[in-house]
């Protein structure tokens, strides 16, 4: 399935730095928006993110230029999707707006375009539900922010069709992401599912007074967290022995939160007024300046990895066959 035009559909957080990826890859991608400022509000973001590549030599800063040109924005769709050989959707997580965008969608591309969603944890069966093609609707979950974030899972719908998920798996690997393909459709999709389950223990943690939350932040940050990029948590499972792993898995698991539901500490900071960082207190304090700040080391930190190539294969088995070189990014 050849794919050279594309529509990404948000000027948000991540729409601007999914159409640059698809720009590095070869690809021809309009942002589109509802306005024609917006759309060139997201182009310029999309421009930026290019720039800051460029600067940190993640590209040549002869490619800017080039990929540049591939990039567009319009406000559109109409004319953009009719187009398009595949379509990006990253608005807001809203159930009824997708299922609605997607039946439009479905009537304005050619029926073998590829219609895919950037939901971090909706139901991709759902969201298609109302296409008369869903076989050629799949998640593709970027990680923020997407322009460095290598991670991009492709959900499988209930109907999506097999050439489709290997045609999306195919160019993003091409475009320079390291694709996962999660076979069953659940809610939190793959990492988002291990995420929230860590979450859901670390503010449990504190809940019950066993640590405070900067402690549970630096025990994630600079114990298991810090060896995640080159140490996934199965493989170490097989490298301590499952043996011992079962041990200590049914010892602590007994006293883990398995509750259904979000731990009460959340309603009580939420009434509270203590939102998180734009409110200024969460579980941290947050005062003027501090996010921004926080953002920033963040990108620097996945800049430097990049850089030094710390970007992990899906397997033991296929590390062995990596050189000692960076992995190729774009």
């Amino acid at each position: 399935m050849k794919i050279e035009n594309a529509v990404v559909i948000g000027t948000g957080m991540m729409g601007p730095g999914i159409a640059a990826t698809l720009a590095l890859g070869g690809v021809a991608s309009t942002i589109a928006s509802r306005t024609e400022a917006g759309a060139q509000q997201g182009l310029e973001q999309a421009w930026r993110q290019l720039s800051q590549l460029a600067e940190h030599q993640l590209i040549h800063a002869t490619d800017v230029t080039r990929v540049r040109m591939l990039l567009r924005a319009t406000s559109s769709l109409e004319t953009a999707a009719a187009e398009a050989d595949l379509v990006i959707e990253s608005a807001p997580e809203n159930m009824e707006f997708k299922q609605a965008l997607f039946a439009k969608l479905d009537k304005l591309t050619r029926p073998d375009a590829i219609l895919t969603s950037n939901t971090s944890g909706l139901s991709i069966t759902a969201i298609a539900s109302r296409c008369q093609h869903p076989e050629r609707v799949v998640t593709t979950h970027f990680w923020n922010p997407p322009h460095l974030m290598p991670l991009v899972e492709v959900v499988r719908g209930d109907k999506s069709s097999d050439e489709v998920v290997e045609a999306v798996r195919a160019l993003l690997a091409h475009c320079g992401k390291v694709p996962v393909v999660v076979k069953k459709d659940r809610p939190g999709q793959l990492g988002n599912r291990m995420q929230m389950a860590l979450v859901r223990e670390a503010v449990n943690i504190v809940q019950e007074g066993i640590a405070d939350a900067r402690d549970v932040d630096v025990a994630a940050k600079l114990g298991f967290g810090l060896r995640l990029p080159v140490y996934g948590v199965l493989e170490h499972q097989d490298l301590v022995g499952l043996e011992l792993g079962r041990q200590i898995c049914g010892y602590v698991a007994a006293d883990l939160n398995n509750d259904p539901k979000a731990p009460a500490l959340f309603d009580k900071k939420i009434a509270a007024g203590e939102t998180g960082a734009t409110a200024g207190q969460g579980f941290h304090e947050w005062p003027a300046g501090l996010a921004t700040e926080v953002r920033a080391r963040r990108d620097r930190f996945l800049i430097d990895c990049l850089r030094r190539g710390v970007v992990a294969s899906a397997s033991p088995a296929q590390r062995k066959e990596e050189t000692k070189e960076a992995v190729p990014l774009w």
